[in-house]
Parts: C-alpha cells; structure tokens; sequence
C-alpha cells in the first residue's frame, strides 16, 4: 500500500486542501497527540469541519503523537503503537490517506518513526512537502537525512 505524510506547517486553509487534492488525498489521520495549533485552522474541531465540508475525511489517531516518555523508539514497541499501525493499515486499504502532523518536514518530526514502521511493513511511504514535491521515504530506522534527501531539497529552500 502507499500512505502519505503531510504537515501543516503555517499554511492557510485553501493551501492545505490544495496540497491534499493534488495528491488525491481521501483522509487525514492526525497523528498530533495534543491536536491543538496556535494557527486556529489546524485545531481539532475546525480542522474536522473543514476537511469534511470539502469531501475528505478526518480522523484524529492520537495514539501514534508523539511526546513520549522515554522517547518515540521505546514507545514504538508497545502494543498501543501497533494497534494504532494496525488502524492506519486498514484504512489504507480502502482509502488514499495522509498521515498529518503540525511539522513540515517529515525528518523533523515523529512522522519519521512511523513511516519507518511501515516502510519495514512493506509499504511505500511517501512524504508530501507541497503540491508539487514529495520524497519517498527510504527508511532507516529514524535516521533524519540521506544524501537522496539531501539531493532532494535545494540546499536553502527552507532557510
């Protein structure tokens, strides 16, 4: 299966739906544990509204967020973790998801961990940086940035 990542970054609203219709994206799940924003279109309840007023559909899986004790990789070892990779897995089946965050770039945030989970599930990852680039996400176990990665990106882009 393919499952995409996305962060919301500062964007606006209309930027957002944009970059998820260019990759036909169907569902959001957000894998923010507090899903709160100090940008008031990404909190819980304005996002769903949202989303959903524009056919796609949200749901909040705050059992992959992130801030844990003892850190993501320890946490990526429990039962609640792969209950959660289980419900992204089967909502994948039938449907074009994202999995979204606040963070941008996936190799800054725990998107990163979960994308090596299922890319070590067999699935293709890939990251979504706007409606034009993505990467696909070559794996290793956290590892933040590979030279593909390092290719990727013009080196001031996001300066």
């Amino acid at each position: 299966m393919k499952i995409w990542t996305v962060g919301t970054s500062s964007r606006s609203m209309r930027e957002f739906l944009h970059v998820l219709r260019a990759y036909q994206i169907e569902a959001v799940v957000d894998v923010r544990r507090f899903p709160t924003s100090r940008y008031r279109q990404f909190t819980r309840e304005r996002l769903k509204i949202c989303l959903e007023q524009h056919g796609i559909e949200y749901h909040h899986l705050g059992q992959l967020g992130g801030f844990r004790k003892g850190g993501y990789r320890a946490f990526m070892e429990t039962r609640e973790f792969e209950r959660g990779l289980a419900y992204v897995e089967e909502l994948a089946v039938s449907k074009r998801i994202a999995l979204m965050c606040a963070e941008l770039l996936f190799f800054r945030c725990h998107r990163r961990f979960i994308a090596d989970a299922l890319k070590e599930r067999g699935h293709t990852v890939v990251h979504i940086v706007d409606d034009k680039k993505s990467y696909e996400h070559s794996g290793g176990k956290g590892k933040a940035v590979d030279r593909k990665l390092d290719e990727f990106f013009e080196k001031d882009e996001f300066d």
